[in-house]
């Protein structure tokens, strides 16, 4: 794997043809987490892929369609236009150089967008792949979510989770005080029609409650949960990719 913090001479003598593209988000997550968590996360995905596929790994986006925390201040939200011009950018410049298969992945679960980007590039560029590692999310979640303990999980952003995640990540940046609420589910009815300070108590699109685990307990989930998902969704990631490349530009 290589990185932006290589050399142009690296990566040429390198033979690299596969970049991993990943955008983050600079959102609210509740009265007492940073707003950076979703890059961070969209970091580990770019680094397990790159590791996976042997790639060029660059540089996360720290911005995303996150329209639903936009009335939070300290959030910027993007539109889905000009993020996925942007990306078609970047990947045309990479293409010139020669790069030939492409991973999206996204930290912020909002990234509406991506099925649409993905669908929409392939089509458009017969003679390179871009895909996403969402063939595992369903059983990598299940999997991850009773690795950690944390079996009958009720949140959706900002709750338990997100602390857990936090304090693996960046526990210097990590307020452990209650925060959150158990939000009626009837709501996701009105989810992507209005933002989240009309539907939420505080941002919290679930619940924290401080005390009920030690700092180093909420640590040692949250890593152990991104490791266990991370993981699940990077299996078969080549084989996919490399397999979806050959029968896509195969004469």
């Amino acid at each position: 794997m290589l990185s932006y913090r290589n050399t142009t001479k690296e990566l040429r003598d390198s033979g690299i043809d596969t970049a991993i593209l990943s955008v983050g988000a600079t959102e609210q997550f509740g009265p007492y987490l940073p707003m950076h968590l979703d890059t961070l996360i969209a970091e580990l995905y770019a680094t397990a892929y790159g590791r996976e596929l042997n790639a060029y790994v660059l540089p996360a986006i720290p911005f995303n369609t996150s329209e639903e925390h936009a009335n939070f201040k300290g959030t910027v939200t993007v539109s889905p236009n000009i993020l996925t011009a942007m990306l078609e950018d970047i990947v045309c410049n990479l293409v010139r150089q020669g790069f030939r298969k492409f991973v999206v992945c996204t930290g912020h679960g909002g990234s509406y967008w991506e099925g649409a980007f993905i669908k929409h590039i392939n089509y458009k560029y017969p003679e390179i792949i871009v895909i996403t590692a969402n063939h595992h999310n369903h059983l990598a979640w299940e999997e991850a979510v009773a690795a950690a303990g944390l079996t009958g999980l009720n949140e959706i952003h900002g709750g338990l989770l997100s602390v857990c995640t936090a304090m693996w990540l960046c526990p210097d940046l990590v307020k452990t005080q209650s925060m959150g609420s158990e939000v009626p589910s009837d709501n996701r009815l009105y989810a992507d029609y209005m933002g989240w300070d009309k539907l939420t108590e505080d941002g919290c699109w679930g619940r924290f409650e401080e005390g009920v685990y030690s700092p180093e307990e909420l640590a040692e989930k949250g890593e152990i949960f991104w490791s266990v998902f991370i993981k699940k969704r990077t299996e078969g990631l080549k084989q996919i990719l490399e397999e979806g490349y050959r029968r896509k530009t195969e004469v």
